[in-house]
């Protein structure tokens, strides 16, 4: 493309409905090397049919806007269906953040999360001139190089390539020690080194592990950073399922045919009493499976690690408070199995896509393989109250030579389609 360097330009729009716009974006993208699907004729038309299309189109050597630089594309009348850039994957070049900045402002709160995305983009050039004039990271810096609190999110299809380049050749070890303002002895790797001074926990999961954590214990890995362990406080109960479902579409959050037949069905039911759910996410990799998992093994390892199931009425309530849910995120909530509209055994899970929040059901048979990436929420228990999750999966205590194991009861082999 000529003229990178160039940042001066202007925004075009491609009206939805607008004869002629069509064949104007094809033949201003033709042969630019966008790597948009855009660039074709029948995608374009496709595109503008659903709504506006800008391009914001930098200077070429003579002082005219004809270099495709930036797009957005609207969804309907006010909504942004997707930001590109030219990056590989579609990222938006550091140049161009203040361009698109200045051009999201124009919409309003439903640009929040894209102006979020162009400002952790903004973050992380600063990191790369701080790293190229050999400044040190402050804990913010690293907070924010690390995850630590959310997720840094781009405009392409892959995360960008610029937080594993500023990691490379880290000491992890030292950074810890400044995100979480302790010692070496304040960061326990192993059960036997909590203690009330812990300040930070980065190890495998043991059985009991969460009954011997100190209950405000913020920071816990099984391997750092890529492995936090979620812990979050939602409040659950006191809702029927007509409350629920009125607030998650008042949110604006989609509900998906299938939950909402979850949430009529007898079985859902909601505790009577508000309180609160201290929610633990983990992985199928971090319950200790390398390989794929069924629900039945997931749930007996989770009641092992001092979990329960999660009662019916977390994942809507989960959702009403997960308004920041990152962008194609999957979330299931471990919990006893509610038959849906066509008999299966289903578990509701929280989801964002392109269309926003959603409340879905996912198939969750005993016998279901789950690979190690996926997520589930169980609860923690208030006090060591793990029996309860055991009655509600229908399990008991067996011990035979091998020592104490989890043994299923015909109850629980009955959660079946």
């Amino acid at each position: 493309m000529e003229n990178r360097e160039e940042i001066r330009g202007e925004w075009i729009k491609y009206e939805q409905g607008r004869d002629g716009d069509v064949e104007k974006l094809f033949q201003s993208l033709e042969g630019k090397g966008t790597g948009w699907c855009t660039a074709g004729h029948s995608t374009a038309q496709t595109q503008i049919e659903s709504g506006d299309f800008y391009v914001y189109y930098t200077n070429d050597s003579s002082g005219e806007p004809t270099q495709p630089r930036l797009a957005i594309r609207m969804d309907g009348d006010n909504r942004i269906g997707e930001v590109r850039g030219i990056l590989p994957h579609q990222g938006v070049e550091p140049v161009m953040q203040e361009a698109l900045g200045g051009k999201l402002q124009e919409f309003g709160g439903e640009a929040d999360v894209y102006r979020k995305k162009s400002s952790d983009m903004r973050m992380l050039t600063a990191l790369e001139k701080k790293r190229e004039n050999e400044e040190a990271f402050t804990k913010d810096d690293l907070v924010l190089l690390y995850e630590i609190n959310g997720t840094i999110e781009g405009f392409g299809y892959q995360k960008d390539p610029r937080i594993a380049e500023l990691r490379e050749g880290r000491n992890t070890e030292e950074d810890m020690l400044v995100i979480f303002e302790c010692t070496r002895d304040e960061i326990a790797h192993v059960p036997s080194q909590i203690n009330e001074n812990t300040k930070a926990y980065v190890g495998q999961l043991e059985p009991g592990i969460f009954q011997k954590l100190p209950e405000n214990l913020e920071h816990v890995y099984t391997s750092f950073p890529e492995k936090k362990i979620r812990r979050e406080n939602v409040l659950i109960g006191g809702k029927s399922a007509e409350q629920l479902i009125s607030e998650m579409k008042a949110a604006g959050i989609n509900i998906s045919d299938y939950a909402k037949s979850m949430l009529k069905s007898r079985e859902f039911v909601p505790g009577k009493n508000p309180e609160e759910a201290t929610l633990i996410g983990l992985t199928v990799a971090d319950l200790g499976f390398k390989s794929s998992a069924t629900t039945d093994q997931i749930y007996e390892r989770a009641h092992i690690l001092g979990l329960e199931l999660c009662p019916a009425d977390t994942g809507p309530n989960y959702c009403l408070k997960y308004r920041n849910q990152p962008l194609n995120e999957w979330i299931y909530i471990g919990m006893k199995q509610i038959s849906d509209s066509d008999g299966g055994p289903g578990v509701f899970r929280l989801a964002r896509d392109d269309d926003g929040l959603w409340l879905h059901v996912y198939w969750a048979s005993p016998g279901h393989a789950w690979n190690p990436a996926h997520g589930f929420v169980f609860r923690l228990p208030a006090g060591r109250q793990v029996s309860a999750f055991a009655r509600r999966l229908g399990l008991r205590s067996h011990s035979g030579e091998g020592g104490s194991e989890l043994r299923r009861t015909k109850s629980a082999s009955s959660l079946r389609r």
